[in-house]
């Protein structure tokens, strides 16, 4: 396996399946361009999965998991208990995300790159245990390069599963008390931009909590000042062990050719991570949702995002993104279904 996986060529979208799926949205029974997006999206698709009719039938769901150490700063209206026990209410069901998989008859698999609890131990999650949660990047940065690898290398296995269970969409999720703040410092990193822009309220914090929160961030970026400006390093330097799984997973879905829907704020800036490691990359990302977090906006415009939805949420754990899944759904079913002028013998306009 190469050392720097993560560089390897993505696989090219088909650009001829592309083409005759635009043919077919000109033969559609409607005004051409009447279906707005969702045009675009079915379009898309038939790229990426070269074929004229896309099919959005299996689609695999991983919430990835790790705790992170910049808790001790005071940053989160949670305790960190609360990481290891999301993972039992996902596994049994209870979790909005478990909901929601089992409503799209989609594949759910947790992983747990690192909680507080080195002992955890859950039926059905995945326990990596890549540490005992990042240390606190307030202070010395979040995570040694061994342990960026092995999560980035987690967030790739996921992928690879997807891969082999024939998984045509894949969506990431995440739990992490503290993770919007890893987010929030590693976007900041990445645009060189100010803390109180991206800063949110994450899981509940009052307005003095995210002015808080967006001190300890830029007393962070400060500390790092000196880091250099490859993403990889920043990645390891701020984000969570999750967040580095997620862009493992979204760079092996690329290039395997899986297309990945996007989540919320903290799936983003792993997003923007991938792309800017492996630019190839972001053909393959659609994006689910603009989320509530303030930051969420400047992430899609920064990757040129035209989110699906926009229902004002924050919850993570990929459940944005599995809401839009029946849009794509009936995206592909309108496009591959409909009938042409030609078929229905109505008549098309005028030359």
């Amino acid at each position: 396996m190469s050392q720097t996986w993560w560089l390897e060529a993505c696989r090219p979208v088909d650009q001829a399946a592309r083409d005759q799926a635009l043919a077919r949205q000109q033969q559609l029974t409607k005004p051409a361009g009447s279906l707005g997006r969702l045009e675009q999206i079915a379009v898309q698709l038939a790229g990426l999965q070269r074929q004229l009719k896309p099919r959005l039938d299996q689609v695999h769901i991983a919430i990835f998991a790790g705790d992170h150490g910049v808790v001790a700063e005071g940053i989160s209206a949670y305790p960190q208990a609360v990481t290891g026990q999301m993972l039992h209410n996902f596994v049994s069901g209870g979790a909005a995300i478990s909901v929601l998989a089992r409503q799209l008859d989609a594949q759910l698999e947790v992983v747990d790159l690192g909680t507080v609890d080195p002992q955890l131990n859950l039926p059905g999650v995945r326990h990596l245990r890549v540490g005992p949660g990042t240390a606190n990047f307030a202070q010395t940065p979040a995570m040694t390069w061994a342990q960026g690898l092995q999560a980035l290398q987690g967030g790739r296995d996921s992928a690879v599963r997807a891969a082999a269970s024939g998984a045509q969409l894949f969506i990431g999720g995440e739990m992490g008390i503290g993770n919007t703040t890893a987010a929030s410092a590693l976007a900041c990193a990445l645009l060189t931009c100010p803390a109180a822009e991206l800063s949110g309220p994450g899981t509940g914090l009052d307005p003095d909590g995210v002015r808080h929160k967006a001190a300890v961030i830029e007393r962070a970026l400060a500390l790092h000042a000196d880091l250099p400006a490859d993403p990889v390093q920043r990645l390891f330097c701020f984000g969570g062990f999750e967040i580095a799984a997620l862009v493992g997973a979204y760079l092996g879905c690329a290039q395997a050719g899986i297309a990945v829907l996007v989540d919320g704020f903290i799936c983003s800036v792993a997003a923007l991570v991938a792309v800017r490691i492996n630019p190839g990359c972001r053909d393959w990302l659609l994006f689910g949702h603009c989320g509530a977090e303030p930051g969420h906006r400047r992430l899609l415009d920064e990757l040129d995002a035209e989110p699906v939805l926009a229902l004002g949420l924050r919850l993570g754990e990929g459940s944005g993104a599995a809401l839009a899944v029946p849009v794509l759904r009936l995206a592909c079913d309108l496009h591959g279904q409909m009938a042409t002028f030609a078929e229905a013998a109505v008549a098309d306009r005028p030359a």
